[in-house]
């Protein structure tokens, strides 16, 4: 198989107003999933204790505690199921398909009943506009099974490619990890220092969550699918607290930007899907714009960093 053919069926194509009401309706599905994580799950730096991760099959929960069982929910983008397993033995299946989200919501809340988990949410949706509960929300419905599993191949390939740019650093630094209000798969650097208090202000999503996640430096990248005034996938980049000079900074590959709207460097995923290496575009992004961050913030790179990782090889400390 040639690279490119290789590259297409690895990275293939998403174009964004194609699935955009699939999108819509499968982020409202995953927060609905993430809300339980989150209702059961204590507090963590950062929120990191809400996240979903990728999987060989999907996006995943992890493993939930309720009471002295476990119980984990995976969505499984190759069958096109909802999966609950606990750690009694039990297993029950729900179809991913076309379904309004109310209804997605009854069943699987039914679902935990079932299993003998009482879990109450908060129906109401974050980071979205013109939210509708998500038991009363008839309107978002939609289901592709082809896109969604494209989503789910690009997303793949992204974390394979940020778990390896996370091995290039010491400091402290997120797992990579899917934000199901965002709905984007994330990982972020910190400096060690503290950042000054964040105005607040993310739509529907409370000022002391934006706060606390923002409480210091950071340097973040990610991917999300599109929307939100970026209508096709693409990859960010941003500093908090934004240091002068960041936005003017040299990075690559050719085709990244800095967006004035969005105070973040973009990269279109049709630059890295197209590229003869996507591995050494997306690496190049991330570096170059992490370097932008931490250069103008007057990071302690030499502190922070290390040599990209090698499997079986322990990090060499002299």
């Amino acid at each position: 198989m040639r690279s490119g053919d290789k590259n297409r069926e690895c990275w293939p194509e998403l174009p964004y107003e194609l699935w955009r009401d699939t999108c819509s309706t499968l982020q409202l599905k995953s927060q609905i999933i993430g809300k339980i994580r989150l209702s059961r799950t204590p507090w963590l730096n950062h929120s990191w204790h809400v996240t979903l991760y990728p999987t060989a099959r999907g996006l995943t929960t992890s493993p939930i505690t309720f009471r002295q069982r476990v119980f984990q929910i995976d969505f499984d983008f190759i069958d096109h199921l909802l999966r609950f397993e606990t750690s009694d033995g039990r297993r029950l299946d729900i179809p991913l398909r076309e379904q309004p989200v109310a209804e997605f919501f009854a069943t699987v809340m039914a679902a935990l009943t079932d299993l003998g988990i009482s879990t109450k949410i908060n129906e109401w949706p974050n980071e979205v506009p013109d939210r509708i509960r998500f038991g009363e929300d008839h309107e978002h419905a939609a289901y592709d099974p082809e896109y969604v599993s494209r989503f789910w191949r690009v997303l793949q390939q992204i974390d394979r490619v940020f778990k390896f740019f996370r091995t290039g650093f010491i400091g402290k630094c997120s797992p990579v990890h899917f934000f199901w209000g965002s709905f984007d798969l994330a990982v972020t650097r910190f400096s060690g220092r503290r950042a000054p208090l964040h105005p607040g202000g993310v739509p529907n999503l409370p000022d002391e969550i934006v706060r606390e996640a923002y409480s210091h430096e950071v340097s973040s990248a990610g991917f999300w699918p599109g929307g939100g005034g970026v209508e096709y996938p693409a990859f960010y980049s941003y500093a908090y607290p934004e240091p002068p000079a960041f936005r003017d900074a040299a990075v690559r590959p050719a085709g990244a930007f800095y967006s004035e709207p969005l105070r973040e460097f973009i990269l279109p995923y049709d630059v890295v899907r197209t590229a003869e290496s996507p591995d050494e575009a997306l690496l190049e992004f991330l570096q170059s714009t992490y370097a932008a961050a931490a250069n103008a913030g007057d990071w302690d790179r030499a502190a922070l960093e290390c040599p990209l990782g090698e499997a079986g090889v322990p990090r060499i400390v002299s």
